[in-house]
């Protein structure tokens, strides 16, 4: 099967979109599908298009139900679509409308969907790969990561902000991996470092070394205003790190309503207690890493391809049939 893989992220960005087809598309392959990667459709002749972003990717989708009216079309919802363009954008509500079926990365994804396209929703989780190899974690801090671009939907700086309320005997560093969009972004997490000695920005990293950073830290802070379901967070369970993560619904959706990790979003002062308990609170961070040791098995890998078989398999039985 030729397979259209669209995302508006260029060839070059590490943007989540752009990583994301990456790494679907060599679950595809896997497959046996040949897959083309683009950020535009150009008339080819695929058997089905895969289009991350409803709103970003609306002219492509058009375009190609348009030139091939019978072949599916498969829309992968961000976060931003989920929580905001859905809602109030034409093009993304008509993308919608336009989808044969829809991917969403979490269950609570599906409730915001539109009740006329909900049975039209599937979940499919990000999976991970365990690594054979895992930093081992300082004994002398105790280290905090954040992983994630400097953009203001991710609240960058809210872990830096916490960790200056923390008791002078506190061993918590914040390590900061991700590249600044805009040179403002860059500007202020120098600053931040300059007057925040608990604080350190890493820059951007490859994958490999986010992920070093990521094992070898005692838990992993998400404090983002809307996700749509972080790959991150996937990571951080299958590495068997904690995470404090802000009250989203992209973050409740993987971690679960009864996960105690939360803390509301833009609440610097309950980010700050959190870190003070699971730094002081053996039987927390205990709690914490069994909750990951559970969650883990809805990341595996061959789950997510198994996933990704049954749609295709669905969608063309329903296509075709």
């Amino acid at each position: 099967m030729k397979i259209g893989l669209i995302t508006p992220a260029p060839p070059s960005s590490r943007y989540g979109n752009r990583v994301t087809a990456l790494r679907w598309a060599k679950i595809l392959r896997r497959l046996g599908h040949r897959v083309h990667i683009s950020q535009t459709y150009q008339g080819e002749s695929f058997d089905v298009m895969i289009a991350l972003h409803a709103r970003r990717s609306h002219a492509a989708i058009v375009r190609f139900h348009q030139k091939r009216p019978a072949s599916p079309i498969i829309l992968a919802l961000t976060g931003t679509d989920l929580y905001k363009d859905i809602r109030r954008n034409r093009d993304a509500k008509e993308s919608l409308e336009m989808a044969t079926r829809i991917i969403v990365l979490q269950p609570k994804g599906i409730e915001e969907l539109p009740p006329s396209v909900r049975r039209r929703a599937r979940v499919i989780y990000q999976s991970v790969p365990k690594s054979a190899r895992r930093a081992r974690p300082s004994d002398k801090t105790f280290d905090v990561c954040v992983i994630g671009h400097l953009r203001e939907v991710k609240d960058p700086f809210r872990a830096a902000q916490a960790a200056r309320m923390l008791p002078l005997a506190s061993r918590i560093r914040i390590i900061h991996v991700g590249g600044a969009m805009t040179e403002k972004m860059a500007e202020r997490a120098v600053r931040e470092m300059k007057i925040n000695p608990r604080y350190r920005w890493v820059g951007e990293r490859t994958r490999s070394g986010a992920r070093q950073i990521l094992s070898g830290s005692h838990a992993l802070v998400l404090s983002s205003k809307m996700e749509g379901g972080a790959n991150v967070i996937s990571e951080a369970i299958v590495a068997g790190v904690p995470v404090l993560a802000s009250r989203i619904d992209g973050s409740v959706g993987l971690l679960g309503e009864d996960y105690s990790g939360y803390f509301e979003a833009g609440d610097t002062r309950g980010l700050a207690q959190l870190l003070e308990r699971i730094e002081q609170d053996r039987k927390f961070l205990a709690d914490l890493r069994a909750r990951c040791r559970k969650l883990a098995p809805i990341f595996d890998p061959a789950r997510e391809e198994r996933a990704w078989a049954d749609l295709l398999k669905e969608v063309f039985h329903e296509t075709w049939r």
